[in-house]
């Protein structure tokens, strides 16, 4: 699975949201194809970072989820998360405490993997930019793949 896909995987599943079986029927989140909303000036990508990527082979999707009461609200679920871990993390804004909540690879490699397969553009240096970028991406990915995400955590600076 992607990295995004594993993200996208691990936060829907917080509310108890299991993956589908195969023969349980349409799934009812289908990953979007769409390309990224906020790709920095000069990308002209639009493949989806959920699409398979040649240069790494296939890559697979978030797997389809089974149908929930509504979307998934993920700023409850990860505040929820967030309270059960009692470490003072700041994943409201940083991609890196909300990987590290997660209990994912925070590191910068594993950052420039995420921005590889979200099409980022910018230098991969790990600089606020990508973070705030990228941040912002996997709260775009969640929303495409039914989550609830308010507006605070899509747009903050």
């Amino acid at each position: 699975m992607s990295f995004i896909g594993s993200i996208v995987t691990k936060i829907l599943n917080l509310q108890g949201i299991h993956p589908k079986k195969e023969g349980d029927g349409p799934p009812s989140i289908i990953p979007s194809a769409s390309a990224s909303p906020a790709a920095p000036a000069g990308s002209s990508s639009g493949a989806s970072p959920l699409a398979p990527n040649p240069a790494q082979g296939t890559t697979a999707a978030p797997t389809p989820l089974s149908p929930a009461s509504g979307p998934v609200d993920v700023e409850a679920s990860l505040s929820a998360l967030a309270a059960k871990s009692g470490e003072k993390l700041n994943w409201r804004t940083s991609i890196v405490d909300l990987l590290k909540l997660l209990d994912l690879d925070s590191s910068l490699s594993a950052r420039k993997e995420l921005a590889e397969e979200l099409n980022y553009t910018g230098a991969r240096d790990g600089s606020a930019e990508m973070n705030i970028w990228l941040h912002k991406q996997v709260m775009h990915k969640l929303e495409e793949n039914g989550g609830k995400v308010p507006e605070s955590l899509k747009t903050h600076s």
